[in-house]
């Protein structure tokens, strides 16, 4: 016995909700005698003038809209009802000797013209529907193309923000790493940088700019590229963060904008390093198995109040360390035991555990990332950018 198949059910046509702005009575009389002809289910609202129609576009579809109008002519009424059409589709009404007007009013943003008297209630129904499908490919379309425009703007600043390390030097590794806390991939005000001066002197730098729009990460790039265009200009280490916050308190789009630096000028050939902390989570040391936050003064926040940032010597133990520096987003996370956040404590508990060890350097940054998602619980709010120097591969 040969199995039937059950045919698929067919849908309704989608009710039409249709505001004809038409100033003659005969004409409104006629179109609505249309749609009810065509068997069409429609709810029909109608407005005599612009005025009237800004004041009942609310949950409209369609707009039929006459050309002739008492208060509003021709393509100079077409573009004030675009105006506030929002997402409804419009449609021009024009006659027999105004069929110009229609092809000039598809230019300017209509999805179709019909000529009065020349149409029937089938086709003003099709038209009318054709119209509503056609405005959404087009905003669909729009839509897309913010999507893109977004992407590559992200793709602009993530250049700016996140860039290649300037360092010729093998004594030392740089492992880099980056990931948006915020939807569709957008930076924030994030950044870093590497900047090698001489022989064995290296710069290093990451920042936070507070706030989560293009804006700051427009921000970010700014100061990212000034501190290395001051870096490489051989501006004293004790005057940098000072020039910074200048760049800072000028460029900001509000007064209330502010952002954290960690900045480590590390000398190679010595061995040490300085750390200059404004507001910033202090660096972690990895060196002979454990794992520290760097001992450090913090000074304030940049463009709060200008002050000049205490700069704290560190001696490194041998030639076996690793030095990672990171934005507020990584231990910003809940630790999944109450309301406790992750910190820097947790962070280097995080970095004591054996299987921390068996990770390579490359994939730590990583790494820390997805163990800090364990323990909120899903993905980090903020963004988090990080920088691991690492000196004969020390843990």
């Amino acid at each position: 016995m040969t199995g039937v198949t059950t045919p698929r059910p067919v849908m309704a046509p989608e009710r039409l909700r249709i505001l004809l702005v038409e100033d003659d009575e005969g004409d409104a009389f006629l179109v609505r005698e249309l749609l009810a002809e065509a068997g069409a289910s429609f709810d029909l609202r109608i407005a005599t003038s612009l005025r009237e129609a800004r004041t009942m576009m609310r949950g409209v579809q369609c707009v039929l809209l006459d050309l002739g109008l008492p208060d509003a002519e021709g393509i100079d009424g077409l573009r004030k009802l675009l105006g506030v059409a929002g997402s409804a589709a419009v449609c021009v009404l024009t006659g027999r000797s105004d069929e110009h007007l229609g092809v000039q009013a598809v230019a300017e943003g209509a999805q179709d013209y019909l000529v009065k008297g020349q149409v029937d209630g089938v086709l003003l129904v099709r038209a009318l529907r054709y119209a509503v499908e056609r405005k959404r490919a087009d905003e669909n379309a729009q839509r897309l193309r913010e999507v893109e425009l977004r992407q590559a703007e992200s793709a602009r600043l993530e250049r700016g923000l996140l860039p290649q390390p300037l360092m010729q030097t093998t004594k030392v590794a740089v492992h880099t790493f980056y990931r948006s806390g915020r939807a569709m991939g957008l930076l924030g005000g994030d950044f870093f940088d590497v900047v090698q001066v001489g022989d064995s002197k290296l710069h290093v730098i990451v920042g936070d700019v507070c706030g989560h729009s293009v804006d700051e990460a427009a921000l970010g790039v700014e100061l990212r590229v000034a501190w290395r265009a001051l870096v490489l200009a051989g501006v004293p280490e004790n005057y940098v963060l000072a020039a910074l916050e200048q760049v800072l308190m000028t460029e900001r789009r509000a007064r209330e904008v502010f952002a954290t630096v960690a900045m480590v000028s590390l000398d190679l050939a010595g061995n040490r390093a300085t750390v200059r902390l404004a507001g910033h989570p202090p660096p972690v040391l990895l060196s002979g198995g454990a794992a520290a936050p760097v001992t450090a003064r913090t000074g304030i926040v940049l463009g709060v109040r200008p002050t000049p940032t205490p700069a704290t010597d560190v001696e490194f133990s041998g030639d076996d360390w690793s030095l990672l520096m990171y934005t507020d987003g990584l231990i910003e996370g809940h630790t999944g035991e109450g309301n406790e956040r992750l910190d820097v404590e947790g962070l280097c508990g995080l970095l004591s555990e054996p299987a921390a060890k068996d990770v390579p350097l490359a994939a730590l940054p990583a790494w820390l990332v997805g163990r800090a998602e364990q323990g909120n619980g899903g993905p980090l709010a903020d963004d988090v950018a990080m920088l691991l120097i690492s000196r004969g591969g020390g843990r």
